[in-house]
């Protein structure tokens, strides 16, 4: 008999499954195993585009606080700037104004440069003219204004760098437009009711509403801006040193300075005053006021420091009230409209003599006058006509005649361009 030794592991003489595995079921667990771990995504050691995307991230964070930090910087030198400009304000407010919009208007073309005109043709001036839609220049340039509209007034702006327009009183009112040598033109103001310009363009008085405003003009906008509640009717017209010189009421005599730093109208002095035609180098106002026995309209010089109290008065010249006329840069001599010998005309008038003389200069102005030096003087006359007025041959008693102008339309007469002091 042959002894069969014990066990010594845990199996059973019989398989404890219920069920067998054969080669073709494991050789199947095997293949599924080997595909899942194929089909699982492991991450790489190293991620190029993550590395890209975080790097590129880290740069947009960067910028984004450079640029905040910068615009905090520029932040606060314009304030800087503002401040040391403005004066203190009597109360604010918010008219309508356009700081610097350059798609308020239509692209400006490049400007074209054209022929000078023969002897025989329009007469281009010694200074630049706004007719027709085109602004046309002493150099030969032609600036097409496409979608300013018409334009009262045009006056340079300081260091030769462009033109102030002011628009046509519109039923939305008047539109302030700065043109530059290139590039679009930008509204500086809209919807103003008057506008008036220092004679250097440095500076700008309008009123909206019921309100006088002032604001200095800086590049392509409009800084430290001051306003007043003002009269019923009045209007600005001008500036006297730090004063803004202001109309009362366009129907009746009656003038007052506005000094924004205080921002109370002064009119005493200048209840009298029918209209304003410039500065003299001591910055004495010449001006028309009602004066003499019987009263009428007489030429005066004005004291701003006492409130425009009358310094000389002479009635001599018989002058006309439209208020046209401008005095000359030296401030010797004023054209201004006026009658000689029943007839109505310029006048040219010498501001040096205590007596007034007055010397037909050419045909009655009809818009502005540019003294394109201190001998000659340029104006449009009432036919659209472009009238040069030289001071030697007017005193020698030959009047100036007009001629067409460059560009000018018989709808659109042409507007001169005065101004622009450095």
């Amino acid at each position: 008999m042959s002894l069969v030794p014990p066990s010594t592991d845990n199996q059973t003489g019989a398989p404890e499954r219920s069920f067998p595995v054969t080669h073709d079921d494991l050789a199947r667990a095997v293949r599924e195993t080997f595909s899942r771990q194929v089909t699982v995504t492991r991450p790489l050691a190293a991620d190029p585009a993550g590395i890209a995307i975080r790097r590129a991230s880290r740069i947009r964070r960067h910028r984004t606080l450079a640029g905040l930090a910068l615009a905090a910087v520029a932040t606060a030198l314009v304030t800087t700037g503002m401040a040391q400009f403005r004066e203190p304000a009597v109360r604010s407010g918010t008219p309508t104004v356009v700081l610097g919009d350059p798609d308020a208007a239509t692209a400006m073309p490049s400007p074209t440069r054209v022929p000078t005109p023969p002897a025989s043709g329009p007469v281009r001036a010694e200074t630049d003219l706004v007719g027709g839609g085109v602004l046309d220049t002493t150099g030969g340039e032609q600036l097409p204004l496409t979608g300013l509209g018409r334009v009262d007034r045009a006056q340079r702006v300081p260091d030769d760098a462009g033109w102030l327009l002011t628009g046509a009183p519109t039923a939305a009112g008047r539109t302030l437009w700065l043109v530059l040598r290139s590039g679009r033109p930008q509204v500086l103001l809209a919807g103003a009711d008057a506008i008036a310009l220092s004679s250097d363009g440095r500076q700008v008085a309008w009123r909206d509403g019921g309100e006088l405003f002032t604001a200095g003009i800086v590049g392509s906008q409009l800084v430290a801006r001051v306003q007043t509640a003002a009269p019923a009717g009045a209007a600005p017209v001008g500036f006297v040193g730090n004063w803004v010189l202001v109309r009362l009421d366009p129907g009746r005599p009656g003038y007052a300075l506005w000094l924004p730093s205080t921002g109370t109208l002064n009119p005493a002095g200048g209840s009298n005053v029918l209209n304003a035609y410039g500065l003299l180098p001591d910055g004495r106002v010449v001006a028309e006021v009602f004066a003499g026995t019987p009263r009428r309209p007489c030429l005066a010089l004005l004291d701003a420091a006492r409130k425009l109290a009358a310094t000389r008065t002479s009635c001599g010249p018989t002058l006309g009230t439209d208020g046209f006329g401008a005095v000359s840069s030296d401030g010797r001599w004023l054209l201004v409209n006026g009658e000689t010998g029943g007839t109505r005309a310029a006048l040219l008038v010498d501001l040096t003599r205590s007596t007034a003389v007055a010397r037909p200069a050419g045909p009655p102005l009809a818009g502005d006058v540019a003294w394109a030096s201190a001998q000659t003087a340029l104006y449009v006359d009432g036919k659209g006509g472009l009238v040069r007025a030289r001071v030697d041959r007017v005193v020698a008693g030959a009047p100036a005649s007009a001629s067409p102008a460059t560009g000018a339309a018989a709808d659109d007469p042409p507007v001169v361009v005065t101004g622009g002091g450095s």
